[in-house]
């Protein structure tokens, strides 16, 4: 106990250290800028609005050095160590030299005033690309940092990274699930909304998956471990999140590039403003075309390029995992906003995929008996359908042997139950073997499950799904935000299909369809090159056309681990009709990223002239640069207020 008790003083001693090492890193970081500031102003007033005579040559020189050295001195040390990296054209020796030779002519004020408010345009960039990091540092901050595994018969405290499948943990009420597992308690309420952005809490019952991140509201309870840390959704939620800012726009990369060969061309043309004006003006003067340089050097600066669009981008995908939506990188952001053909799977993505038994067909079976046979060897696969059934069936009193059992990918599932060689799926699987079946199954509309027992037709279920709430208000929003075309490509009843897209206005449906089949669709679509295709769906026979599709969209709420591997973005919540919250976010960033590059070359440009013409002072010159930054940021930081 007395153990405890000094860790816990220990842990709380840790927390006041970093409170107050918070605080005083806060004042590290604004402290020069302050110091500066303060300086500047009182130099200027000295300068024009106080009478003195002492306010001259190296005191005056002395005092605007000591207001320049707090902002400047970090500007130098970074173009120095790009220059050792043999960086010559930056950013930093760009602002450098500009400053620096403000002061060779004389021009300390306009000096220290470029530095200054380059370093403040610098802490509004860190400020603002700290606040769209915020929903990324939330699912940070949601990683749990241990787990209490029954172990010895008794519960101990261990990193979640060394608990192993199978395990049973310990979750008390408030805290944070550590790992992915199946409830063995009766039921509790959880906080599911870092991983799904839905505030509403959600009910878990017995035997349904528990996911890591997830807060306990209710009791504690026990789960047992499904998968390792690693394998973890919350594990793969923060990596795709990580990976994702690394992952730039076309846009993005263009102006990298762009500024890498600006920047050169920038300090050459400096250059040719200081010398040419000697062989055609008459009355030169050094001093008057290097400040005309120097102030044209100042303006030319792609600061505001340079930092407003990574930020638009990285807004885009902070305010998209706000909304439960992560996309994997800000490539899929620009991709998005020219999508204009989606593609979606049915179970699961338009429909709930939570079925339910309707009628029972046996033969040969009593129907008690024929359901825990199939109940038996449908327990082998996550399919909602299979699900259905075991359900249905509920705890059977007798135990089955079920063995050497495959899922047969767009047919249904083939194993031996008690000996028996069992066939369940649909009427392909009975075809695909030859064996003989009531065809009038053909022409049931509801999804049927035909049963072959020991290579003999013996009966039929059917199962019904429904649409999800919001799927049609989805497909509609879907036309009004620039899609064209919508299809349904479905493994179910062609009938059903059907039916479904003409209740949500879907303009095209084809059923029965295996993965293969789904994927030649697709290739159709892309023959025409007009068409920018994303395909929707959950489960693992969809991971082939999320792949070949122009942008895959994954249900990452009950998709399988394949779907979500391979799509491009993942909608947590499962809702199709942030299909169109994710198309609207893209075009609200794409918007953004294009309103700050007009904005930084029609006002840089406006200003290099008048730089270059003499018009134009160094004052000038920091709002062409500093004042467009700061102007292209805080633009770039409403896609973080914004509600979509």
């Amino acid at each position: 106990m007395r153990k405890m008790i000094h860790a816990e003083e220990q842990e709380s001693n840790c927390c006041g250290c970093s409170q107050n090492d918070g605080s005083e890193r806060t004042w590290r970081i604004y402290a020069p800028a302050v110091l500066s500031f303060i300086l500047l102003l009182i130099g200027i007033a000295f300068d024009n609005y106080i009478q003195n005579n002492f306010f001259t040559g190296y005191i005056r020189l002395i005092w605007y050095l000591v207001a320049y050295i707090p902002v400047g001195f970090p500007v130098i040390k970074e173009a120095v160590k790009a220059i050792m990296q043999k960086d010559f054209f930056n950013e930093f020796s760009l602002m450098s030299i500009a400053t620096l030779g403000a002061f060779s002519i004389g021009e300390y004020p306009e000096g220290v005033a470029v530095m200054l408010f380059y370093s403040i345009g610098e802490l509004f960039q860190e400020s603002a690309v700290n606040k769209a990091k915020n929903n990324i540092k939330a699912l940070l901050d949601i990683r749990p940092d241990s787990a209490s595994v029954l172990r010895d018969g008794r519960y101990k405290t261990v990193s979640p990274e060394s608990v192993a499948i199978g395990e049973t943990i310990q979750v008390k009420v408030g805290e944070k699930v550590p790992l992915d597992g199946v409830l063995l308690s009766a039921q509790s309420t959880f906080n599911t909304s870092a991983l799904t952005g839905e505030s509403r809490p959600k009910t878990i019952r017995e035997a349904e998956n528990v996911l890591a991140g997830m807060v306990n509201l209710d009791n504690v309870i026990e789960v047992k471990v499904g998968k390792e840390y690693s394998d973890s959704s919350l594990a793969k939620i923060l990596e795709m999140v990580q990976d994702a800012t690394s992952r730039k726009a076309k846009t993005e990369l263009l102006i990298r590039r762009f500024a890498k060969i600006y920047t050169p061309i920038v300090f050459l043309l400096a250059l040719l403003i200081t010398i040419v004006p000697y062989f055609l003006v008459d009355d030169y003067s050094f001093k008057d075309w290097l400040y005309r340089a120097l102030v044209f050097l100042v303006i030319s600066c792609p600061c505001a390029l340079v930092i407003s669009i990574p930020l638009g981008y990285f807004g885009g995908i902070g305010a998209a995992s706000r909304n439960g939506i992560l996309f994997k990188g800000a490539n899929y952001l620009d991709l998005m906003t020219k999508v204009n053909t989606v593609v979606m799977d049915k179970t699961g993505t338009l429909t709930k995929g939570v079925f339910k038994v309707q009628n029972i067909v046996c033969l040969d079976y009593d129907e008690r008996a024929f359901m825990g046979i199939v109940a038996a060897l449908e327990s082998h696969s996550n399919h909602p359908i299979a699900k259905a059934i075991g359900e249905y069936r509920g705890k059977s009193e007798r135990k089955h042997v079920v063995a050497n059992v495959k899922e047969i990918s767009g047919y249904g599932l083939q194993g031996e139950v008690d000996s028996k060689n069992v066939l369940a799926g649909n009427s392909k699987l009975l075809q695909k073997y030859n064996i003989d079946y009531d065809r009038n199954i053909d022409t049931l509309v509801e999804t049927v499950v035909v049963i072959a027992i020991d290579n003999k037709y013996s009966g039929y279920i059917t199962v019904a799904d429904e649409e999800k709430e919001d799927a049609a208000l989805a497909i509609s929003e879907m036309y009004k935000n620039g899609i064209k075309q919508t299809v349904i490509l479905s493994g179910d009843n062609m009938s059903i299909t059907q039916q479904l897209a003409e209740r949500l206005g879907i303009k095209a449906a084809y059923g029965d369809l295996l993965p293969e089949d789904k994927v030649g669709y697709i290739e159709n679509l892309k023959a025409d090159k007009s068409n920018v295709i994303a395909f929707v769906g959950d489960g693992i026979n969809d991971a082939p056309s999320l792949a070949l599709s122009d942008i895959g969209i994954a249900m990452g709420g009950m998709g399988s681990d394949a779907a979500i591997e391979v799509a491009d973005v993942i909608i947590q919540t499962d809702q199709p009709s942030k299909i169109v919250t994710a198309i609207k976010i893209a075009k609200y960033t794409k918007q953004i990223v294009v309103q700050n590059i007009i904005l930084a070359f029609v006002v840089k440009a406006l200003v290099l002239i008048l730089g270059a013409g003499g018009l134009a002072t160094m004052w000038e010159a920091v709002f062409a640069d500093v004042g467009v930054a700061l102007l292209a940021i805080l633009n770039a930081v409403r896609i973080l207020n914004k509600k979509f």
